[in-house]
């Protein structure tokens, strides 16, 4: 049983200011694993005081002084990955296997990727006469979802610090075992007190008070569009900076090409991993009206082979993050079935011989109309549509009817087709046969959200830009 009840403020493990202790759940075992302490406005007022004051300091710290302390940071995260991978095993349920992986190494890789960004980034450039300077915007609120944990810890704590910035974190309370971690190896790499501070807490207790904050310079939230337009509202009046990295249906449109079948299964195993519980997800898949059965008798094929709560399988999903998520992607896939979309694979209800734990059937839908609930809500769970379309004008037109925008697919074997229909997709991040850049620019259109976060483009979110005007005679 973990006991994560204090705060990390100004440098040191605190108290709640008053003690209001929160049972985390496992969503394997539907059991208590652990007890952390939900904080209130007066611990973020608290918090946000302590990074005011470290902010004087840090602001004006040396690109070398934020380079050792990452470097610092590197050597503490490896030291701790095993008990970061456990973490995240036992507070979302994640197979160890996706859990040491892909959980904990992009946690590694967007620290490694920020090093080097920093290493040459521009903070200066001069104008003419004018200085261009790039300064830290001041004291953030960091609040991050329980889905991919570290790595959104880390796309907001890694600019946060390499560009001077000091900050308050909030974390999910759903999942808050791997930030309390987290913070551990700041703390071992000999982050300077108050520049980096953490407070658990939900969103109406924490999330708030952070949001409407008057000393807190800008938010950075990552999470649903609803709770993202709550986050807005609240800083609207101190006018502070707001970025946001929310919801996603993302379209994925299968070309007709010879390679047609492997862009089908590739679709629907990327739609999988984590549960389904990635917002840039590959949700729905467009396929050409004419090949229809076809996709479906592959996609069928597909997901029956996918595994579930089977620890040992590198391949095996894991159950969705809590009570509420399952109850949620159960009650869409009901209403999928009334609104006439047919169950190809899948379905309501647990897999067969997991009675205990939150495991949802990898499902895949077919006869889905764009106007379908399934098609336009965003279900976070291992739950493919499949859409038709009879030409490349219509598949695009599709693609774009949602009110997100943060990720788009195209899969084929005709790279100059690929790109040519990438280029009409209305999205902030897309990929051609599902590739991967961690130095890619990442974040929404639309409803999606504001701001983009990974690699250098993350840095900017938390600089402000300044003109010295007769900097040069």
């Amino acid at each position: 049983m973990r006991e994560c009840l204090k705060f990390y403020i100004d440098g040191r493990w605190v108290d709640p200011v008053r003690p209001n202790p929160f049972d985390v759940e496992n969503p394997t075992t539907e059991q208590v694993s652990g007890k952390i302490s939900l904080g209130s406005a007066a611990d973020v007022d608290v918090a946000v005081n302590a990074a005011r004051r470290a902010f004087t300091g840090w602001s004006q710290s040396s690109r070398e002084q934020r380079l050792e302390l990452l470097e610092a940071i590197l050597a503490e995260y490896g030291k701790r990955a095993g008990d970061l991978a456990d973490a995240v095993t036992e507070e979302m349920g994640a197979p160890p296997s996706l859990a040491a992986g892909p959980q904990v190494q992009l946690g590694l890789g967007h620290l490694v990727t920020a090093i080097d960004v920093l290493k040459n980034f521009p903070f200066s450039e001069q104008h003419g006469a004018t200085l261009i300077s790039k300064e830290p915007i001041g004291v953030c609120g960091l609040i991050t979802p329980w889905n991919w944990p570290l790595n959104q810890i880390a796309v907001k704590v890694y600019p946060a610090l390499a560009t001077g910035c000091t900050m308050v974190l909030k974390p999910s309370e759903v999942a808050p075992y791997s930030a309390y971690i987290f913070t551990e190896i700041l703390d071992a790499a000999g982050v300077p007190a108050g520049v980096y501070n953490l407070v658990n807490g939900d969103g109406p207790g924490v999330g708030a008070a952070l949001a409407s904050h008057p000393d807190v310079d800008m938010v950075s939230f990552t999470g649903s569009t609803r709770a993202g337009v709550e986050v807005a509202k609240n800083a609207a009046p101190t006018v502070k900076r707001v970025t946001q990295e929310l919801g996603g249906k993302s379209p994925n449109i299968v070309l007709d090409d010879a390679g047609f079948a492997d862009s089908v299964r590739a679709g629907v195993l990327n739609m999988m991993p984590n549960s389904g519980q990635s917002c840039n997800a590959p949700s729905r898949m467009l396929v050409p009206n004419a090949r229809m059965a076809e996709a479906i008798d592959i996609a069928r094929g597909v997901a029956e082979q996918v595994k579930v709560g089977s620890p040992g399988d590198k391949t095996a999903l894991g159950p969705v993050a809590s009570r509420a998520q399952f109850e949620k992607v159960q009650r869409l896939i009901q209403q999928g079935v009334e609104e006439g979309a047919t169950v190809v694979a899948g379905g309501l209800g647990r897999p067969e011989g997991l009675d205990t734990g939150y495991y949802v059937k990898p499902t895949v839908f077919a006869n889905v109309t764009n106007d379908m609930t399934i098609a336009r809500e965003e279900i976070f769970g291992p739950v493919l549509c499949i859409l038709g379309y009879d030409d490349m004008d219509q598949a695009v037109q599709i693609a774009n009817d949602t009110e997100y925008g943060l990720a788009g697919y195209v899969s084929g074997a005709d790279l100059d087709k690929a790109r040519e229909v990438a280029r009409k997709i209305r999205a902030g991040w897309v990929t051609i046969n599902h590739a991967f850049d961690m130095n890619s620019a990442f974040g929404g259109y639309k409803q999606s959200g504001n701001g983009r976060e990974w690699s250098e483009f993350g840095f900017h979110e938390y600089l402000e830009v300044k003109s010295t005007l007769g900097y040069a005679p």
